[in-house]
C-alpha cells in the first residue's frame, strides 16, 4: 500500500488519509496503474501550514494554526471547503482534499481537489474574532488562491458569512471584485440559488437511484439520518417529500427516534429554536451511536468521519447506506458490510451534490448570468443520475463494491488527464 504521509499516532482504521489510500490502492489495482502514476495520484500537489495571529476582543493575542492542501490540479482548479474545529489536523485535511479530487472526478466537473482548516473552537469566539481570523487566514493563502487556481467553499462550522469575508479580503488585495474566488457565498454577492440545499438534495437523489438499483420501494422506506445540518436536514426534508418515513434524526449532542415517523418540518423548527433535540415531545431520545444500529431500510450517516467501523458494522441493520458525510465508514467496515450484503453508496458520489452546485456557482460568477433554482436542481439531478449510472457500470465491469467502483471511475479520469498533460521537466 502507498505509504501515508506523516500519519499521526492514531489507529490506522481511524486515520482518514490511510483510509483514502486503501480505497485508492484497490482501484489502482483494478486499473493496473503504473507505480509512478500511482505515486503522483496519491501525493498532495501542494500543502501550506500558516500561523494566524489574531487580536482577541479582550486585547490579548492568540496564534491559530491553519492549513490548505491542494491534492490535485490535473483536471482544473483545486476545489474544497474550509472547516473550523478544535480537532482539525493535517492528515484529515489531506484526506478531505483527496476525496474532493475523486468527488469532482466521479461527477465529472472540471475541478481538482483541495481542502482547508483552522484549529479553533468557533463556539468560543466572537463574530469579530472569527472575522479577523478568517481575513488573516485568507491573506496568508493569497499566493495559492484564485478562480483558476484554488476555489474554497464552506465546510464544518463555516458558511456564507465566512465566504463573504474571504471573497472581500481576496478582492481588496486584487483591487477588483472577484466573486468566482469562492463558492457558498450569499446569493446577493454572487452565490447560486439552491446551493444551501444542494448536498442534502443530492443525497435524496442518490437514495432514489440506490433504491431503484436494489429493488427497494420508491416510497415508504424507513430512513435513519445521523445529522441534521445542511446535509442531514435537507436530505430528511427531500426524502420525506419523496414519500419516505424518517424515523430518526440527530445532532452533535444526540438524536430522537419515532418508529411511526418524524414530522421533519417540526423537528427542524424545534432544533432551530432550542439548539438541540433534548426534550422533543413526539419522539424518544437515542444516542448517535445507537441510532446507527436501528432497524431501517436506508441509513444516511451525515455527521462526521469514522462513524461505521469494524466495531459496529456487524450490527448495522440498514439495507442501503448512503454516505452524506465525508468518510463516515472505514475500510475495515467496508469489508464487513460488503460480506453482509449491505449496499453502500460512497461519500464521493452520495454527497457530491454540493460540489456540483458549487461548480454551477463558479460558472455563473464567471459569466455574470445566474440561473433559476429549478434550473440548478434539474442540472444537479442530471449530473448525479449520470454519475450513479457510471459507478454502477464500473461495479459490474470490475465485480466490485460501489465504493471501489466510484474510485475506479474517478481515478481513471484523473489519470487520463495526467497522461495527456504529461510530466513537466
Amino acid at each position: 500500500m502507498t505509504q501515508a504521509v506523516n500519519a499521526p499516532a492514531v489507529s490506522a482504521e481511524r486515520n482518514p488519509f490511510v483510509q483514502m489510500q486503501r480505497r485508492f490502492d484497490k482501484a489502482a489495482d483494478f486499473l493496473e496503474l503504473d507505480p509512478g502514476l500511482r505515486e503522483i495520484l496519491v501525493t498532495p500537489y501542494q500543502e501550506m501550514t500558516v500561523s494566524i495571529p489574531v487580536q482577541m476582543d479582550n486585547g490579548s493575542l492568540r496564534v491559530f494554526k491553519g492549513y490548505r492542501v491542494q491534492h490535485s490540479i490535473a483536471r482544473g482548479p483545486a476545489k474544497g471547503g474550509i472547516r473550523y474545529a478544535p480537532d482539525v489536523n493535517l492528515d484529515e485535511v489531506r484526506a478531505l482534499a483527496a476525496w474532493m479530487t475523486w468527488k469532482c472526478a466521479v461527477v465529472n466537473v472540471p475541478f481538482g481537489g483541495g481542502k482547508g482548516g483552522v484549529i479553533c473552537d468557533p463556539r468560543r469566539m466572537s463574530v469579530n474574532e472569527l472575522e479577523r481570523m478568517t481575513r488573516r487566514y485568507t491573506s496568508s493563502l493569497l499566493d495559492i488562491l484564485g478562480p483558476e487556481r484554488d476555489v474554497p467553499a464552506p465546510d464544518m462550522n463555516t458558511g456564507e458569512r465566512e465566504m463573504a469575508w474571504l471573497m472581500d479580503t481576496y478582492s481588496m488585495h486584487k483591487r477588483a471584485t472577484c466573486t468566482a474566488i469562492v463558492t457558498g457565498k450569499p446569493v446577493g454577492l454572487g452565490g447560486s440559488l439552491g446551493r444551501t440545499e444542494a448536498t442534502g438534495l443530492g443525497v435524496a437523489y442518490i437514495v432514489r437511484e440506490a433504491l431503484a438499483h436494489t429493488g427497494l420501494p420508491a416510497k415508504g422506506c424507513r430512513v435513519v439520518i445521523q445529522g441534521s445540518g445542511n446535509v442531514g436536514g435537507f436530505a430528511a426534508h427531500f426524502l420525506q417529500e419523496m414519500g419516505h418515513k424518517i424515523i430518526a434524526m440527530s445532532d452533535m449532542y444526540g438524536g430522537i427516534v419515532n418508529p411511526n415517523g418524524l414530522d421533519v418540518a417540526k423537528v427542524r423548527a424545534y432544533l432551530k429554536e432550542k439548539g438541540s433535540f433534548e426534550g422533543y415531545p413526539e419522539a424518544d431520545p437515542v444516542s448517535n451511536e445507537e441510532m446507527l444500529l436501528l432497524e431501517c431500510d436506508v441509513l444516511v450517516p451525515a455527521a462526521t468521519e469514522n462513524q461505521i467501523t469494524s466495531e459496529n458494522a456487524e450490527r448495522i441493520h440498514a439495507k442501503v447506506i448512503v454516505e452524506g458525510a465525508n468518510g463516515p465508514t472505514t475500510a475495515s467496515a467496508d469489508a464487513i458490510l460488503e460480506r453482509r450484503g449491505v449496499f453502500v453508496v460512497p461519500d464521493i458520489l452520495a454527497n457530491a451534490g454540493g460540489v456540483t452546485v458549487s461548480y454551477f456557482e463558479w460558472v455563473q460568477d464567471r459569466m455574470g448570468y445566474f440561473w433559476e433554482k429549478d434550473d440548478v436542481f434539474q442540472r444537479e439531478e442530471r449530473v448525479l443520475v449520470e454519475a450513479f449510472a457510471s459507478v454502477a457500470a464500473a461495479a459490474k465491469k470490475h465485480q466490485t463494491s460501489p465504493r471501489i467502483a466510484a474510485y475506479c471511475v474517478a481515478v481513471d479520469r484523473v489519470a487520463y488527464c495526467l497522461k495527456m498533460r504529461g510530466i513537466y521537466a
